[in-house]
């Protein structure tokens, strides 16, 4: 067992043995090295101020993600490398993206500069990526300005980015992957005491072990949802366990029966693989946070928060996920659906942990939707998430359905009643539908929020299946998936 985080900053190694369990690397970088180019704005990783570089192997490359260091762990860095804004100039001289930003006016007031830097250098050293201003746009999404607006700074991007990276950065990138892969030892990581303690587990057998012990720690993976609850929240958890070296958790698997992912697979890492089990799942995935989320963030931590409305659940239970559940006695399987009780209760024993997921692929005679309704487009939670499964017999008519919605009721739900009325109805007579539309104004009794109100919610859950209707019928034109300002609408 080690009682140190190791990683790299600047080349060189960095050991820390007093990490406390929720300290974050935007406090690390200003109030203990002093290193305040870094800013802090939002606290809760919308802004995109206080935007860090983080550096890991990626299948034996090294891939730099844009992270949210207001939320992101000390403890999470280990067997990374670091990269601030005050990493960036060397010997007096800016970096490309630095430079491009000056050149093209792209900064004013200079506060969300350093955040929008950091991302267009992670940017910069993208493999294979689109060379287009939709590109840039996307990958902007989690940085905000409100001086200079977005035009100099894409046109920064695209000066700067789409050039055979040329920096001290890829000059020892050699170097920097040989250090990387002797950070990685397989040991357990175990820093504080039985009452206080940050503990990162090697295996998925010391992890059920340690969780066993202390079945009250909070585990972390992204912290994409528990960063919020030290930065807004302000509370105090006085044992974290971090996921996020555990090989066994971060697996994925394609197969022509659907998709396995580990707990810990990030959305980023799990992107492509949705994109090909669905287009609509790709287009879902780009509207989930922004860069710096999926980056972080995690499927399995999205389910096993259990929140109402998270915007993966409803869409994989409607396509009849199962969750794999591990602890010290085993692993178990449950249906997705059955994981979620009533809000803020879960099935899962005293110990026990979401290990992975299992997402089955739509056969040939299925189709299906789902679509996310928020007030703005980017890095917002859903005020109704809608998705929809339907099995089409040869006669055209509907021969079962899964329908599930997040948002709705205290838990992600499936629309029994709803489902049941579709069955048999035919897709070339609409008709048959009201009766389904109807339904769930009996499955569902939703209530009013910040997000949206009830009767906004019903109509919405409505209108939303007769849109998957429409669009299964071949009735519907063509099937909008808006991305973003610069692609078309039309699919």
């Amino acid at each position: 067992m080690r009682d140190t985080i190791r990683f790299l900053k600047n080349g060189q190694l960095v050991t820390l043995n007093d990490v406390g369990p929720t300290d974050t690397v935007l406090d690390y970088l200003r109030l203990t090295r002093l290193e305040t180019g870094t800013k802090e704005g939002c606290g809760e990783g919308d802004c995109g101020a206080c935007t860090v570089a983080v550096g890991r192997l990626v299948n034996g490359e090294l891939q730099y993600s844009p992270v949210n260091s207001c939320i992101q762990l000390v403890g999470m860095l280990d067997g990374a490398e670091l990269v601030c804004v005050n990493d960036l100039a060397m010997d007096g001289t800016m970096h490309p993206v630095q430079q491009a930003l000056a050149d093209m006016g792209g900064s004013q007031c200079g506060f969300c500069t350093p955040g929008f830097v950091m991302s267009l250098f992670t940017l910069y050293h993208q493999k294979g990526k689109s060379e287009s201003r939709k590109a840039v746009t996307e990958w902007l999404s989690g940085n905000l300005c409100r001086c200079t607006g977005y035009r100099p700074i894409v046109d920064a991007a695209m000066e700067s980015c789409f050039k055979v990276a040329d920096d001290v950065f890829s000059a020892r990138s050699v170097e920097t992957i040989a250090k990387l892969r002797e950070l990685d030892d397989k040991r357990d990581v175990f820093i504080g005491t039985t009452e206080r303690f940050l503990a990162s587990p090697a295996t998925i057998e010391g992890l059920a072990s340690l969780y066993h012990s202390y079945p009250d720690a909070t585990l972390v993976a992204g912290a994409t949802d528990v960063g919020l609850w030290i930065t807004k929240q302000l509370r105090d958890l006085p044992r974290v366990i971090w996921l996020g070296r555990l090989d066994t958790l971060s697996g994925l698997e394609e197969s022509d029966a659907g998709v396995l992912l580990g707990a810990s697979v990030t959305y980023q890492d799990a992107e492509d693989a949705m994109t090909r089990l669905s287009p609509d799942l790709g287009a879902l995935w780009k509207r989930i946070g922004s860069k710096q989320v999926r980056a972080s963030g995690t499927v399995g931590g999205n389910i096993a928060n259990g929140s109402p409305i998270g915007d993966t659940p409803p869409a994989l239970i409607a396509l009849g996920a199962t969750l794999e559940l591990h602890s010290t006695s085993g692993s178990r399987t449950l249906a997705l659906e059955d994981y979620f009780i009533e809000y803020g209760k879960q099935d899962r024993r005293e110990g026990e942990f979401v290990s992975g997921v299992f997402i089955p692929r739509p056969l040939k005679n299925q189709i299906f939707r789902c679509y996310k309704i928020s007030k703005r487009f980017d890095q917002d939670i859903s005020s109704v998430m809608a998705a929809f499964l339907f099995t089409v017999g040869s006669n055209g008519s509907i021969d079962d359905a899964r329908i599930a919605y997040g948002g709705m009721a205290g838990t992600p739900r499936r629309a029994l009643g709803a489902e049941k009325s579709l069955i048999g109805a035919s897709l070339e007579n609409p008709s048959n539908w009201s009766v389904a539309m109807q339904a769930l104004n009996s499955d569902f009794k939703p209530m009013s929020d910040m997000r949206a109100g009830a009767e906004y919610r019903k109509e919405t859950a409505r209108a939303l299946l007769a849109k998957a209707l429409m669009e299964a019928s071949g009735t519907a034109g063509p099937q909008i998936r808006l991305r973003g300002p610069d692609q078309e609408a039309a699919e």
